[in-house]
This record gives structure tokens, sequence and C-alpha cells, in this order.
């Protein structure tokens, strides 16, 4: 894992950038972007905790084949991601989705093949995004692993990686169900305290939490569905989570909501409604509450 392509250059991808730059130099980790926003970054830089930092931008034309394409944008731009990468992806090259949700690796694998697609996502990342501005906290902890969690010399190879440029990595026994546990949060905790305007503080309160193990029992029927042994015990862990944080602090998705920024309701909510449509499992709560997202962000249309 000598050479890395990066496409998505927000929180995640900056900080997880900045540690692989660190260890591989610039010139081996290629970041992917075009047009003004590659221009933007070029000219003003982003800023992490107040240091600039100057990526290797290339244009999707111009990126060569790596051994680990690492996509850290939003669901939003996965159709883009598709398309922009296809010339970092070589005959050997593994990818690495870091996005929330249970729905890009699929995506991956119905392009590029099963064989080079591995799961993964980012837990404990705390940062607030303001413009070129990154205010980072913690960097979190990448969780990874392959479809079938064996334990591959890949995923022994990116584990050094990570481990050499000082990001913190997991590779656990089951990605799936680590994978679902992040995504029952997504679910249940960010929707809700974005509709609510509630910060981590709120966790405190029992009616907040009522309506999020309701959100819970659907997200946990579905996931059973798809056999995940995902259960309740893993929502009151999320719940002490929560209340562990900083009480003024925010979800990403409140921060979207906030900043205007469109959701990704419809891989959180929404994927939770289209299972309990395939297996015939009701899902009222989470339909209720897509709804209402998507109504929040009609809203500043008018």
């Amino acid at each position: 894992m000598n050479k890395i392509a990066m496409i998505g250059m927000g929180a995640v991808g900056a900080i997880v950038g900045k540690a692989l730059m660190g260890v591989l130099g610039k010139e081996n980790v290629e970041c992917i972007c075009e047009g003004e926003r590659k221009a933007r970054y070029e000219k003003d830089g982003i800023c992490i905790n107040g240091e600039r930092q100057d990526f290797n931008y290339v244009t999707p034309e111009d990126v060569k084949p790596a051994d680990l394409v690492i996509i850290a944008t939003k669901n939003l731009q996965m159709d883009q991601v598709l398309v922009q990468i296809k010339n970092a992806v070589g005959p050997d090259t593994t990818i690495l989705s870091l996005l929330n949700g249970i729905q890009s690796e699929k995506d991956l694998e119905e392009v590029y093949g099963k064989e080079r697609v591995i799961y993964g996502f980012i837990i404990g990342l705390s940062s607030v995004h303001e413009k070129n501005n990154i205010i980072c906290t913690d960097t979190g902890t990448i969780v990874y692993g392959e479809n079938d969690n064996s334990k591959s010399d890949r995923i022994k190879a990116i584990g050094e990686l990570f481990n050499k440029a000082g990001q913190k990595s997991k590779n656990p026994d089951d990605i799936h169900l680590e994978q679902w546990k992040k995504y029952l949060m997504n679910v249940t905790c960010n929707t809700i305290t974005s509709l609510c305007r509630a910060p981590y503080g709120t966790f405190k309160n029992e009616v907040l939490c009522d309506v999020v193990r309701q959100a819970a029992r659907e997200v946990i029927a579905v996931a059973n569905a798809e056999g995940v042994a995902l259960n309740m015990d893993h929502m009151e862990a999320n719940i002490r989570i929560m209340d562990s944080i900083d009480p003024k602090g925010k979800t990403s998705m409140f921060q979207d909501i906030e900043a205007k920024r469109k959701t990704e309701n419809a891989w959180f909510c929404g994927t939770v409604v289209k299972l309990g449509k395939k297996y015939g499992i009701e899902t009222p709560t989470c339909a209720l509450l897509e709804k209402l997202v998507a109504v929040t962000e009609a809203a500043w249309e008018v």
C-alpha cells in the first residue's frame, strides 16, 4: 500500500489524507478533484487546526492507478465518484469506502467487482468544518474488513499503513455487525437530533431516548432480516456514547441541517423504509422521520 488515491476532501478525507501524506509523501497520495473545487483547494489550501495543508490534487483524468483508493465523500456524490475513480482503479487496486450507511460498498461492487472492495467506515472523528477550515479534536478510528471477514494479506497491509501513519484503525471479527451498529446510530441519533436541534447533552432526556429506541427497533428488525445480529443492547451502548460526548456538541447531520446542506436522509431512514418493504416489516417511525427531514430540506427552497 504505497500509492493512495483519495476522493472527498471534507473533514474525513483531509484528516486521513494528512496522516497518509505524512508517512508516504505528498507525491504518493493523490487527491481527486476537478474544476472550481480543484482551483479553490490549490489557491486557499485546507486548514486543519490552523495549519494549512497542501495536498496533491489531480483530476480524474490524470490520477494514476493506486494500491488503495479511499472514498471519503458523502453518499450524495456516489454516482460521480463511481466515474471519477475509474483511472485510479488498476488490476490490483483495493477500494475502501468510509461513507455512512450500508449501500456504498454494494454500489462499488456493481461497477468494480466484489474482489476489489473492502468494507469500512470511520467512528469517533470529532470535528467542525467551515469552508476550508477544519477544527479536529479527535481523528477517529477507521474500521475495515473483508466482506467474508477473512484476515487477508491486504487487510494486514492496510492495518500496517494506518499504524505507520498514526491513524487509529480496527479490523473487527464481524465488519457487517460493526457497520450496522454505526448505521443504527446514524439513523436514530443523527436524524432525531437534527430534527429536534438537540445537542449531545439532550441524551440525558428520557423523552428523546424513547424516540430513539422506537426508531431503533425498526432498524434492528430489518438488520436481523438481512442476517445481521443487531440488538437493543447495541442501541443502549450508542445512547451511552452520545451521553458521554461534549454536551454542547452536535451530530454531523445536525450541523448539516443548521448549515442548510443536503443530508444523507435517503441513505439513513430511507434505506430502512426500503428494506422494510422488501422484507414485509413495518417501519412507521423511520418513514415519518424520513419525511420530516425531506420537508425540512424542501422548506429551504421556499
